[in-house]
Order: structure tokens, then C-alpha cells, then sequence
């Protein structure tokens, strides 16, 4: 049967339900922070949902005419307004208000200080130096507002000079930088480009989030706000600690950490097997038939495992494997105490039991007439005492302009009118 996510749609988190409903009464752990997000494609709107999602309430500045850079990203459906709703944007939506204001416009820079002491949090994740240009820099933001947390996720940082202040970065620029690309490159073959999706600015969402928290935590103590500066390739080396501390304690070249951490072949596509520990390797000896690996010289060391990986290891696992699939092979593994893991597609993951139980895809319906949903991940922060959902539609370019600026900053529907006749707002 033809898997989509249309017939698989009831697996799927809709955005009204809600998992773990009796938590209800609890609230959310975030409610009642405020967070204003001058924020575009993922960097910051990815750790901005995390907060939404945990109970903050995220209002989004965006362009009132052509909305957040996001919006255009491919592939992408037809929004409620007749405006392209890219992919990047949708995913990092759910759960967040929009107004459109022009922040070049003179009277949008004043509107945003005069929203900004309303807020708990300011955060922008454009490239360094361009919200000191905009007068919307963290010195202009706590001139009228002392107490804010202020952060601000860039490709190289906002508060030590960089030769690198002058560069526009995306994910793969910073996981490029942080040697990881270099460390799984093979022969002369070019890097691969985003082989853990957009890594660089999912790391620098959630140290921005880790960020965000404690400086909330550490305002409720002394009653002082901060500046949060998050850079993509800080948190990019970070992720990919082991390139630096490998390489400092001597794998450098072709050396090669001594243990199996490799694909193989099953009937229906690949699975992944790590094995590092003499009494693994003993376990998967045994697994396999081959119990005369275990005193057999070749194997006495764990570099002896890399070195006769292809000729021996992988014939006899991949034979093994042979007429079982990927599932079940890892199945099997798995019960023996070796580590296992299928190489999922897309339908794999779709209609994988584990994902809808645990409530990690969401179904958001399109608008363009299209039957299929789109799906994005769930929250993978499962609390005990905290219910998840229900999420929110992505907001159109400036659906909750009037409301924001009415109830925050008292503008009359006169007052509005004025601002959009300019161009200001939306």
C-alpha cells in the first residue's frame, strides 16, 4: 500500500488534541513570559516554539508586506492570504502571534521600543551588527526596558569581534566551520552537505532556549537582565565536540576511533551497528556464529576490529543479515545487547508505532486545497506534569497586529489606520 501522510494522518497529533490531558489543571511551566522574536527562517523561530510550546507566549515581528524570509523558503503551499507558506516556515510557526511592522520605517523602530517593556524577552537572529543599525541593538532595547533578556542568535556572535563579523551564515556553513564535514569526508570526494538536516541552526535554537531559561532564572534572583548571544558556530563546534578532542588526543590522518560504528546491509536497505566494548563485540560474536572471534588474535584489540572490518566483520554480519529486514535484523541485535539501529525513510518514520505513541509528528492541514498534511516534529520535551498541546495554525503575515498593538500599547483603530496608510503596519 501507498504510504502518505494523508493515510497515516490519524497517527498524527492534530492541532487542537492534547496528550497527557490530565497534567491540564498544572498550566505550562513558561506561562506568562513574553517573548517579542524579530525572527526569520530557523535559528531562532525553531528554540522561540520550544518556548511557545512550554507555555511562553512568542509575538513575531515580521515585514507587513512580505512577511519573514521563511515564508519563501521551498517547497511551500499557498497560505490562507494567497501568500507562499514555505516549509521552514511552517515548521517553526505553531503556537506564535504575528504583527507586521516595518522596522526600517522610523515609526516601526518606535513602535517596537515602545512594545519592547512589555516583554521578558527580546530576541533577533539577524547577521551581526544589522539590529545596531536598525537602533534596535541590546543598549537601545534596555535603555527603555533595564530588566530585558536580550538574545541574539548569528552566525558568528554579536559581543567579541570576529574575522568572520562581516560573513552571512546558514546551517551548513557553520557544521562546514566546525570540522565535522572534514571529519566524515572520505578520499577526494566533496563534503556532504546537511547530513543531519539544518543541524547548525537546530544547535543554536536550543542553546539559545538554554540560554533564555537561565537568564530568567537568574533575573527571578538579582532582578537584572542580560544579553544572550548565541553564535551558530559556537554551538556547531560544540555539537560536533569529538572533531577538536579527537583530534587532541591523537586521531588525526586516517586514525580512526577502534570501534564498529558502521552501516550495513539487511534485505530492505541498511542499519546502523555500534559496537565499542570488548563484551559487545564478544555478544555480537556469538550473535553472528562466530564464537572464535572472541580468541581469535585478529580481534585481541579493538584497532583489530576496524582493520579486518571489511574482509571478515562485514561479510559475516551482512550474510547474516541477508534474508531479514532491517527491523528485524535490528530486532535481533537489539535482544542480545548490541546496539542497532534501521536506516528509517521518511514512511518509515511516518509509520513508526514509537513516533505517534510518544506524539512526535504533528499534522498541519494545508490550505492550498492539497489532501495531504504537512507533518513537523512534535515536541520531543515529554513533562510529567505538564499536557501537550493544543498547537496553533501559523499565523498569516500580521493577523495579530491590531490586537497586539491595541491591547499592549492602547493604539486606537484611528491610530492603526494612520500606521497603515504609511506603511508601518499591516
Amino acid at each position: 500500500m501507498l504510504v502518505t501522510a494523508r493515510s497515516l494522518a490519524c497517527d498524527a497529533m492534530k492541532l487542537g488534541d492534547i496528550a497527557n490531558a490530565d497534567a491540564l489543571p498544572n498550566g505550562k511551566p513558561l506561562e506568562g513570559v513574553r517573548i517579542l522574536a524579530v525572527e526569520q527562517m530557523q535559528a531562532l523561530p525553531f528554540g522561540t516554539m520550544l518556548l511557545a510550546r512550554l507555555g511562553a507566549e512568542v509575538v513575531r515581528v515580521e515585514h507587513p508586506r512580505d512577511g519573514e524570509s521563511g515564508r519563501g523558503s521551498v517547497p511551500w503551499m499557498i497560505d490562507a492570504d494567497g501568500r507562499k507558506a514555505g516549509a521552514t516556515f511552517v515548521r517553526n510557526a505553531l503556537n506564535k502571534k504575528s504583527v507586521g511592522i516595518d522596522l526600517k520605517h522610523p515609526d516601526g523602530k518606535r513602535l517596537v521600543k515602545e512594545l519592547a517593556p512589555h516583554f521578558d524577552v527580546f530576541c533577533e537572529n539577524f547577521k551581526a551588527g544589522t539590529m545596531t543599525r536598525l537602533g534596535l541593538a541590546y543598549d537601545d532595547i534596555a535603555a527603555v526596558h533595564p530588566g530585558v533578556i536580550y538574545l541574539s542568535v548569528s552566525g558568528f556572535g554579536n559581543t567579541v569581534a570576529s574575522q568572520y563579523d562581516a560573513w552571512p551564515a546558514y546551517a551548513p556553513i557553520a557544521e562546514a566551520m566546525s570540522g565535522l564535514y572534514e571529519y566524515k569526508r572520505t578520499g577526494d570526494n566533496p563534503p556532504v552537505v546537511g547530513p543531519a538536516g539544518a543541524l547548525g541552526d537546530i544547535s543554536a535554537a536550543m542553546f539559545a532556549t538554554i540560554g533564555v531559561l537561565a537568564a530568567l532564572r537568574q533575573r527571578d534572583r538579582t532582578g537584572q537582565g542580560q544579553y544572550v548571544d548565541i553564535a551558530m558556530y559556537d554551538s556547531m563546534v560544540a555539537m560536533a565536540d569529538l572533531v577538536v578532542n579527537f583530534w587532541s588526543m591523537g586521531l588525526r590522518g586516517d586514525r580512526v576511533a577502534p570501534l564498529i560504528m558502521d552501516g550495513f546491509r539487511a534485505r530492505d536497505g541498511w542499519f546502523i551497528v555500534q559496537v565499542g566494548r570488548e563484551h559487545q563485540f564478544e555478544r555480537l560474536a556469538q550473535t553472528l556464529g562466530h564464537p572464535g572471534w572472541v580468541t581469535d588474535p585478529r580481534f585481541a584489540t579493538r584497532e583489530g576490529w576496524r582493520t579486518h572490518l571489511d574482509d571478515v566483520i562485514r561479510p559475516a554480519l551482512e550474510g547474516w543479515a541477508a534474508d531479514k529486514t532491517r527491523f528485524e535484523a535490528c530486532d535481533l541485535l537489539a535482544r542480545d545487547g548490541i546496539a542497532a539501529g534501521p536506516c528509517h525513510t521518511p514512511e518509515d518514520i511516518v509509520a513508526d508505532p514509537h513516533v505517534a505513541a510518544r506524539n512526535m509528528l504533528v499534522e498541519v492541514p494545508r490550505t492550498d486545497g492539497e489532501p495531504d498534511p504537512v507533518l513537523i516534529p512534535g515536541n520531543p520535551v515529554k513533562l510529567s506534569g505538564v499536557a501537550q498541546g493544543p498547537e496553533s495554525y501559523p499565523a498569516t503575515v500580521g493577523q495579530h497586529t491590531a490586537e497586539v498593538l491595541g491591547d499592549v500599547l492602547g493604539l486606537s483603530e484611528p491610530e492603526l489606520a494612520t500606521l497603515r496608510a504609511a506603511g508601518v503596519i499591516n
